[in-house]
């Protein structure tokens, strides 16, 4: 089983099972998932939920199942547009529980393995915690409700996160307030045994959690403040170049790197996203981006050079930000045929 759904002792326990591919989610996985949290929402037997991966295992979730996404993409993409359903569907599900929501991010957490942590109440970071939106390098966007929070993350470290693909770590990912606890790691078996035992997550968690420190970015946060809050990618690239200095060369070079299309898509949703104040309306909007994107040049071509002939080569079109007209960026926005019921 690709994934683990089951209730211990008043819990319900959800436990990532597909180490060969690092816990990415596929469709099956979500639809499990969205299933058990609809029963628990409302099954008194039920006081929280906590979420994980299996023991000896690498990574919490790597993602989703991008492969197959992009090989839909390039037909008909009618199952890339199933799994964001259901995936959305289970982001909301997991915004709008109404019991304590633990997510043990013990390792890789990027893109799906986001969207199945960011949005519950008690998030437990640990050295290995690996945090990362990388969409942009492989023509998609920062979806799983990237919408929602990177806005809302301090300044624009948001927009920082999602344009590059920045990665956090450690006591990084709860300074940045994407995790609400920081555990060691080898602390973390007995805060999850204690509250599989019936203790209150918030009493245990205060006696193994530790606080944040000062974050690796903490001395770059003006410069991304200042960079990252322009209002094109144009604009953002020339004001890095701008910066002059090492750090901020350094973002504009991997700026290069990442799909045009997908970084002007990017700007656009975190830009809306600050301004909407519900979740769902967010959800819908990144489920028209999706059926969209997944039907690009940019998203076959980005997976094909990441993940599939691995050459990191990707030949973007447009092949700058400049070539990324204002009417190409607005039809990733267009209304869909069958919109996301939520």
């Amino acid at each position: 089983m690709d994934v683990i759904i089951r209730i211990e002792n008043g819990i319900g326990r959800i436990t990532l099972n597909r180490p060969q591919a690092l816990h990415a989610l596929n469709t099956d996985m979500c639809r499990m998932m969205s299933e058990a949290l609809a029963e628990w929402a409302t099954d008194d037997r039920v006081k929280l939920l906590m979420i994980d991966h299996a023991e000896g295992t690498r990574g919490f979730c790597a993602g989703g199942d991008i492969r197959m996404v992009a090989e839909s993409g390039r037909q008909d993409g009618k199952a890339g547009e199933d799994f964001f359903r259901i995936e959305y569907t289970l982001n909301t599900q997991i915004k709008r529980f109404p019991k304590p929501y633990i997510a043990c991010l013990d390792g890789v957490t990027m893109g799906g393995g986001v969207g199945i942590s960011i949005h519950g109440s008690h998030r437990i970071a640990t050295e290995h915690t690996l945090f990362a939106m990388p969409e942009t390098g492989i023509g998609l966007f920062p979806d799983v409700g990237g919408s929602w929070f990177l806005p809302r993350l301090q300044g624009e470290l948001g927009t920082w996160l999602a344009l590059t693909g920045a990665r956090l770590k450690g006591r990084d990912v709860l300074a940045a307030g994407i995790a609400t606890h920081f555990v060691a790691s080898e602390k973390l078996p007995e805060v999850k045994a204690r509250i599989l035992a019936g203790e209150a997550p918030d009493a245990v968690l205060a006696d193994y959690a530790e606080a944040a420190k000062i974050p690796a970015y903490a001395e770059h946060l003006d410069t991304i403040n200042h960079c990252f809050s322009r209002p094109t990618i144009t604009d953002i690239c020339l004001a890095l170049k701008m910066a002059d200095n090492d750090w901020a060369t350094a973002q504009a070079d991997i700026l290069k790197t990442r799909s045009p299309l997908s970084m002007a898509v990017s700007l656009e949703q975190l830009r809306r996203g600050a301004q909407m104040s519900s979740f769902e309306d967010i959800m819908r909007m990144e489920y028209r981006i999706a059926c969209h994107i997944i039907r690009t040049h940019d998203f076959s071509e980005g997976v094909r050079a990441v993940i599939e002939d691995k050459d990191h080569a990707p030949k973007w079109s447009p092949e700058t930000p400049a070539g990324v007209s204002q009417n190409l960026v607005k039809a990733m926005f267009a209304p869909v045929s069958e919109e996301l019921s939520l």
